[in-house]
């Protein structure tokens, strides 16, 4: 796992921050106390005069520091992976501001498919109405807030469980059940709340902005600018585009914070040769490099040898881009796939894949097969690992780490853009 273990030399007791030792231990430069380090790894909620954000989380926020060079930079405390009031924060001010990533194109490609999802305590629906339209909505019935549509498939209205009313797949009132004597209600003023959707090459995106959505369908050239900004042309050149077809969905429950998981995707392949053999052996990790954009960044790696049997996943180069919040893309040999961590808990995400691949091979049962077995064996030992760290940072033992300079710059670009969407007032 990528987040560095860095011995403070003292236990933190629950009522004081033994902030002077840490800072006059050896670990610690001179240099980087300079700057003013603020520490917090456990914390009671508390009033503010600020509004929005209360005292301990605003400590929580302030204990990291972006403005530290990399070199000398202390990782966030464990306090953002363990106080349920930082996850509340972070559904505010990063999850439910911006485009959030939601499915893929496949899933609504035809008038009248659906798929529902749910992020925080946002239930939506995504569909394509009669005419093709991509729309999204709340799923909550404007009646008694049931919901009103569950799983994916085709549907030509969505008919409420509980009491039948009925709406269009442009969210519409169409039917009010029952409504007899019923003063002032205009059913015109009691469609499906709206939210904002769009698509970028197979990819569906939800804003889930607070403030009332004034269009659905939003300019794509507007939605890459504000998802992707100036990465988008190395991803759409480097074969991230609509021309795969979709193979399956594997979804794990992994007990750990939601940030671990991204950290461990974002540690520059440091912990590839110690946790994934069998995955190092087919890349050639001296290659590896990482480029950083404003809400993106991307790692790079040529691939190793082929097996002796000839099979080969990885193919001659992998790329690996994380999207600001929780979006992974994998582009290796003639796969994609993608990873969505969704937090559930403080300390347990859900973390969704969905499988790609060249249309060349989608009828190749045992290449499929075979290649999803390693990605599995894969994904088993990371979930092993998050697991770990996070039984790790609900310890008194540890605070905060450090970065590995060489490997750990994707690391440290996430935590210092959470810094700036949770501090931004």
């Amino acid at each position: 796992m990528a987040i560095v273990v860095a011995k403070i030399g003292a236990v933190l007791s629950a009522k004081t921050l033994a902030l002077g030792r840490f800072l006059s231990s050896p670990s610690y430069s001179s240099s980087t106390r300079g700057v003013g380090l603020r520490v917090a790894c456990r914390s009671s909620p508390s009033p503010s005069t600020e509004t929005g954000i209360s005292r301990a989380q605003r400590r929580m926020v302030e204990a990291f520091n972006p403005d530290i060079p990399l070199a000398e930079a202390i990782t966030p405390p464990s306090s953002w992976c363990t106080d349920p009031s930082f996850l509340a924060l972070e559904f505010d001010r990063v999850f439910f501001r911006g485009w959030q990533a939601v499915g893929y194109t496949e899933q609504i490609e035809q008038p009248r498919d659906f798929f529902t999802g749910r992020l925080g305590n946002v239930e939506f629906i995504v569909c394509r109405d009669t005419n093709g339209t991509l729309r999204a909505f709340h799923n909550v019935c404007r009646h008694h807030a049931s919901l009103v549509a569950s799983g994916s498939g085709q549907k030509s209205c969505f008919v409420c469980p509980y009491h039948g009313w009925t709406y269009g797949l442009d969210g519409t009132l169409l039917k009010a059940t029952r409504i007899t004597g019923i003063k002032n209600l205009k059913k015109d003023e009691f469609g499906l709340i709206p939210l904002a959707v769009a698509t970028w090459g197979p990819f569906v995106l939800i804003r889930f902005d607070r403030h009332p959505v004034p269009q659905q369908n939003c300019c794509t050239k507007t939605v890459e600018n504000e998802w992707l900004g100036s990465a988008s042309n190395i991803l759409s050149t480097n074969g991230i585009d609509s021309s795969l077809k979709h193979v399956c969905r594997r979804e794990y429950t992994v007990q750990c914070n939601w940030k671990v998981f991204c950290d461990n995707y974002l540690d520059g392949g440091y912990h590839v040769p110690y946790a994934h053999g069998d995955l190092a052996s087919g890349l050639n990790l001296d290659s590896y490099s990482t480029l950083i954009f404003e809400k993106v960044s991307i790692q790079r790696c040529e691939g190793g040898p082929t097996d002796k049997d000839g099979f080969d996943r990885l193919g001659s180069k992998a790329l690996y881009a994380f999207v600001y919040p929780n979006f992974m893309i994998n582009r290796y040999g003639p796969w994609m796939d993608t990873n969505l961590v969704v937090p559930v808990t403080t300390t347990k995400c859900q973390v969704i894949f969905d499988y790609f691949l060249d249309v060349s091979l989608v009828d190749d049962k045992v290449f499929i097969e075979r290649s999803l077995e390693e990605s599995e064996r894969v994904q088993i030992q990371d979930i092993v690992l998050c697991e770990g760290v996070q039984r790790g940072l609900e310890s008194p033992a540890y605070c905060s780490g450090r970065y590995a300079p060489t490997v750990e710059m994707a690391m440290h670009h996430f935590h210092c853009r959470l810094h700036e969407c949770l501090g931004n007032i």
